[in-house]
């Protein structure tokens, strides 16, 4: 077991058989995004990317939320009079890592929404991978109450997830919602409760530790990207990923794949992966 616990003030990460924990770690704000924890969020994913003993990362907050979304006086009330310049580095530090970073990071990501998601949380929520949230986790947008539309990718953000006319509905009116009817919408994978929240996301992060990497990579960005795409452009593009993970891959996964679903028939389809 690895940690940082003592590189950043506003994020926690330890790192324990494979999975990297990081921890949006202002609980007494809700664990609200500031400018600080912005700046520290891009540097917890840069540095966990590249540290092999990290294979799959959890997203997760601090005490009883995941976040409550931008820190209004931090983010906003502090840096509405600041020079533009300033006010434009601030918004590339939270979309650096809420969704360049976070949507096409090169390993798996999951969010554990333990409790408030709210507003700008939407965004890291949706750029991750998958999600597992607590029955009782509360959802909402609550810009509209304050005089402020969604900020950074909110609203595509629900577009992409919940659909047109229900992220309309909670986009207006900044009415709540709970993991249990997150999940019904689509938001999120699974709702659990709160007690078995931990371990159902350490079952699917071990699932998802134990893929070969770069076919797993591969996987999720073709799908990412193509849904971005034509029909002839995702075509090329799928074809381009899937030859470029046979190149990168050292495990040489698809050749042992085949040999042993067709020749050793040690794979039960739908039952059983390759192994390593």
């Amino acid at each position: 077991m690895s940690n940082y616990d003592q590189r950043w003030t506003t994020v926690k990460v330890e790192i324990e058989e494979g999975i990297a924990w990081v921890t949006l770690n202002r609980p007494e704000k809700r664990n609200a995004m500031s400018p600080t924890l912005n700046r520290e969020m891009r540097d917890v994913l840069e540095v966990i990317e590249i540290d092999e003993e990290a294979r799959v990362l959890v997203l997760t907050g601090a005490g009883q939320s995941w976040s409550a979304g931008m820190d209004l006086k931090e983010y906003f009330r502090e840096v509405d009079q600041a020079p533009e310049a300033f006010q434009e580095k601030i918004r590339r530090d939270a979309s650096a890592w809420q969704w360049r970073l976070l949507r096409m990071y090169a390993k798996p990501t999951i969010a554990m929404v333990n409790g408030w998601c709210f507003g700008g949380a939407f965004s890291p929520l949706v750029a991750c991978d998958l999600a597992i949230a607590s029955e009782t986790a509360i959802f909402g947008l609550s810009e509209i109450n304050w005089g402020i539309p969604p900020g950074n990718l909110v609203s595509k953000a629900l577009a992409d997830t919940v659909g047109h006319r229900r992220a309309l509905e909670y986009i207006m009116t900044g009415d709540t919602f709970t993991g249990a009817q997150a999940a019904e919408f689509g938001l999120v994978n699974k709702a659990v409760p709160l007690e078995l929240l931990r371990g159902e996301t350490l079952t699917l992060a071990k699932k998802l530790a134990a893929k070969n990497p770069v076919v797993l990579r591969a996987a999720k960005h073709g799908f990412k990207r193509c849904r971005e795409l034509t029909w002839e452009q995702s075509e090329d593009y799928l074809y381009a990923k899937l030859d470029q993970a046979q190149l990168r891959d050292p495990e040489r996964a698809r050749e042992k794949g085949l040999k042993q679903f067709l020749d050793e028939k040690s794979i039960k389809p739908g039952l059983e992966s390759y192994k390593p």
